[in-house]
């Protein structure tokens, strides 16, 4: 029994068709609403975002950091469409008046109690399979930061406080509190 013939299939239309101010994600053609963040994801976002441009710049890198809401159209069908926190792009044919066309280089994205699910398997999967090089999640329920390296298909976790290593840049690492 196909579940999904009783279930609406979505396209990004739809999600630019969503009323001012609110945001989605769209995976697979399912649209997944996102909380507003709280203060403590921000403050997270805004150091990540802060450090890696410091970073970029200081080593006159390609790369550009963008952090959400900025659009990242996975693939090119209309059935997948993501706002993660932070993305780093490396090509800069990829990126659009629109957002980014294909997978980013780096993705991160701040863990909230709404988004534990998607965060840690819905997104891990579709960025692993989009082409996405390095993904981290960071929990700041649980003080963590789970590190995948898909081009060494490796996974490590780290403690805010310890050095956490960027896998797309040599000798860069972050430190979160």
């Amino acid at each position: 029994m196909d579940i999904l013939k009783n279930e609406e299939l979505h396209t990004i239309e739809d999600i630019y068709a969503l009323p001012d101010g609110e945001r989605a994600e769209l995976i697979d053609g399912k649209i997944y609403y996102m909380a507003p963040p709280n203060t403590k994801h921000q403050r997270l976002v805004h150091l990540l975002d802060r450090e890696i441009g410091n970073y970029i710049q200081k080593n006159h890198g390609e790369c550009e950091v963008f952090p959400a809401p900025f659009a990242v159209f996975l693939n090119e069908n209309d059935r997948n469409y993501v706002e993660p926190d932070l993305s780093v792009i490396c090509s800069k044919d990829k990126i659009t008046d629109r957002g980014c066309e294909g997978a980013p280089d780096w993705i991160i994205e701040i863990v909230s109690p709404a988004s534990r699910q998607m965060d840690y398997y819905k997104k891990l999967f579709k960025y692993r399979t989009a082409g996405v090089r390095e993904y981290w999640v960071v929990d700041p329920e649980k003080e963590l930061v789970t590190v995948y390296r898909f081009e060494k298909d490796s996974m490590d976790e780290y403690s805010f406080g310890a050095e956490i290593p960027a896998g797309i840049y040599e000798g860069f690492s972050i430190k979160i509190q």
